[in-house]
C-alpha cells in the first residue's frame, strides 16, 4: 500500500537554495527571505457591514481595519489592504487561524484562509528598491512609500500585494511581498534575475519579520 505524506511544503522548496546568489565578492545589496510558517486569513466585508466590521476587527486586534492602500500592525497581526472593504489578517504560525476569527468577525465578514495558497518573500538590503524598480510601476522612493503602505499590484505580469514593514535595525526598508503559491516559482526567478548584478542573500525562516 502507498505511503501518502500530508506534510505542507513550501512551493518554493525546489527553488530555493539558501546561500549567495548572483555577482560574488561584494557584500549583497538585496535579500530574499521566504517566510514560512504564517497564517493569512482574508477577510471581506458582507454587503452593507464595512462599518461593523471595522468595530469588530478594532475590537478584536486593537487597530482600526485599514481602508486604503495600507498595513497597520495590531495585536500578534498585520492587517493588510487588499480592497475596499476587505483586508488580509497576517500572523505567525496559531496566532490568528480561521477558527479562532470566525467567532469575532463571521458576522459581518466572509473569511477564507489563504495560508497555503500565498507565499510570503521578505526583500532587503541597500539595492532593494533599484531591484524592485525593474519588476513594478510603485514609487518605492523612500518619501513616497512610507511604512506601512501597500498597493495590489503587478511583478512581470503576476499579481501580488506589496508592503513596507518596519525597517531593519540597520535602518534599510523591509519590503513584503505576497503571491499565489501557483505563480511563486516563476517571480521567484524573476527577481533572482533582477537582484543578480547586486549580489543575493537567500534565505528563509519560520519567523515574520
Amino acid at each position: 500500500m502507498v505511503d501518502f505524506s500530508w506534510a505542507p511544503r513550501s512551493p518554493l522548496e525546489h527553488a530555493l537554495v539558501t546561500g549567495a546568489h548572483g555577482t560574488r565578492g561584494v557584500e549583497a545589496g538585496v535579500s530574499l527571505t521566504e517566510i514560512r510558517n504564517f497564517d493569512l486569513i482574508q477577510v471581506m466585508a458582507r454587503r452593507g457591514k464595512g462599518a461593523e466590521l471595522a468595530k469588530a476587527a478594532k475590537a478584536r486586534f486593537g487597530v482600526t481595519a485599514p481602508d486604503a492602500p495600507k498595513a497597520v500592525q495590531g495585536k500578534d497581526a498585520t492587517l493588510i489592504w487588499s480592497g475596499p472593504d476587505q483586508f488580509f489578517v497576517l500572523s505567525a504560525g496559531g496566532k490568528h487561524t480561521l477558527q479562532t476569527l470566525v467567532p469575532a468577525l463571521s458576522g459581518p465578514a466572509s473569511l477564507s484562509d489563504q495560508s497555503h495558497a500565498r507565499v510570503l518573500i521578505s526583500i532587503s538590503g541597500v539595492k532593494a528598491r533599484a531591484m524592485l524598480a525593474k519588476l513594478s510601476s510603485i514609487d518605492l522612493h523612500v518619501g513616497a512609500f512610507l511604512i506601512g503602505a501597500a498597493a495590489a499590484t503587478s511583478m512581470d505580469h503576476t499579481s501580488v500585494t506589496l508592503w513596507r514593514g518596519n525597517d531593519r535595525p540597520d535602518g534599510l526598508a523591509v519590503f513584503n511581498l505576497l503571491v499565489f503559491a501557483t505563480f511563486a516559482e516563476s517571480l521567484w526567478h524573476t527577481l533572482l534575475d533582477s537582484a543578480a548584478e547586486y549580489g543575493v542573500a537567500i534565505s528563509h525562516s519560520e519567523e515574520l519579520a
